[in-house]
């Protein structure tokens, strides 16, 4: 079979890896056309474009790169035509893939369409899901609270469970490995930054973040910091480090990811699919978020949950503080910070909190990207829906 598969950020491309090898698996002849990262390149995808092109987030962001989006659109569009896929699986990054999933059935209206990854009208725009419908046959959803909410608008859907289940963590050993390899103590509070992925979140959030972890320097002298960062903002990351007075750590391998997140204590991290990571090393943190203002202002209208950390929502719990717009300041964030390292309660209460999280994503259970390759399977050997 013939798949056009199209990611357009790190998060998008590290679940098009795993579903390309599961469909290989179950299809020796799947041929893969359409744009994403390394590790979907590892499976044999050659990118129509990079990937990082399409790495914007926030409605405001957009703006600058409209023009630029849209002739990649109608680019990626067409290249689906000429394809000829028997499906196209969207991942993630509904905002540039539901426009071209329109424009590609328009010149392809047999066109059979999958997003992977379900859009989060549980928290806002929940008209979302009704939109994406008219182009979008079935989801594949990786929260299982989501399946019914894209079942009502008319799509088939499967949890197929959270990729983050599946990764494998780094041993205490290679934590304490990680630790001596950068002059770290063992008994030396490792705090992990996570500013996030997009180079206008790193921006927007990396001085923030870089205060409240000063003020906390100056109550405990003997912290340590770690910044793991991803290709494409690893240089404006390590531009901002070297500024810091006490330079943290930057690391941007895999392997040395998962040793720092193993060797972590405590972590301040963006919203975002990153608590999960934290989650899965069992992690304590605090999660700060924020976006242009008009932005903050819009989403602030259409927020429809009191949390959008995917630790609290799986959880059913809110354990993990949070600062959001124009709460996400230093001050709060270090007090915060301070607090759950001082509170051993608070960190017994997140522990069980993200043990939950894991269960519930399906740590233990069959993979999912096999879980989503054999949905897809499923879903194109069952007849079209009505439209």
């Amino acid at each position: 079979m013939k798949f056009f598969l199209i990611a357009g950020e790190p998060s998008g491309d590290n679940l098009g890896g795993p579903l390309m090898a599961a469909l290989k698996a179950l299809d020796p002849q799947a041929e893969f056309s359409g744009v994403g990262g390394p590790a979907m390149a590892e499976q044999g995808l050659e990118s129509l474009f990079p990937m990082e092109e399409l790495s914007v987030m926030g409605l405001v962001e957009v703006v600058p790169k409209y023009r630029q989006l849209k002739a990649r659109i109608r680019q990626t569009a067409e290249a689906v035509a000429e394809a000829r896929p028997d499906a196209l699986i969207t991942i993630d990054s509904p905002d540039f893939c539901l426009r071209v999933a329109r424009e590609a059935r328009a010149l392809m209206p047999e066109l059979r369409t999958i997003h992977y990854v379900a859009p989060s009208v549980w928290a806002w725009r929940s008209g979302r899901a009704r939109k994406m419908a008219k182009v979008i046959d079935h989801v594949l959803a990786i929260l299982p609270f989501e399946p019914p909410l894209m079942q009502a608008e008319g799509m088939s859907c499967d949890f197929v469970g959270h990729p983050i289940a599946a990764e494998p963590v780094a041993s205490a050993a290679e934590g304490l490995a990680f630790r001596a390899a950068n002059g770290i103590g063992e008994a030396d509070p490792l705090i992990l930054c996570l500013p996030g992925s997009r180079r206008g979140e790193v921006a927007r959030l990396g001085p923030r973040f870089d205060e409240a972890l000063m003020q906390l320097r100056d109550r405990m002298p003997e912290i340590r910091v770690v910044i793991p960062t991803v290709r494409g903002v690893s240089g404006l990351v390590r531009d901002m480090a070297k500024r810091w007075p006490t330079a943290p750590v930057v690391v941007d391998g895999a392997e040395e990811k998962r040793a720092a997140f193993a060797a972590a204590d405590f972590a301040l991290a963006a919203s975002g699919t990153v608590s999960l990571d934290l989650a899965a090393n069992d992690v304590p943190m605090v999660i700060g978020y924020d976006v242009a203002p008009l932005s903050r202002m819009l989403i602030g209208l259409l927020l429809k949950t009191d949390t959008v950390t995917l630790v609290n929502l799986v959880s059913e719990t809110r354990t993990v503080p949070e600062f959001l717009g124009r709460k996400c300041q230093p001050g709060p964030m270090f007090k915060a910070l301070l607090d759950l390292i001082e509170n051993p309660q608070a960190q017994a209460a997140q522990h069980a909190a993200m043990a939950l999280t894991m269960e519930r994503l399906g740590r233990g259970g069959e993979a999912p990207g096999l879980r989503a390759a054999r949905s897809v399977m499923a879903a194109l050997s069952s007849a079209r829906r009505p439209r």
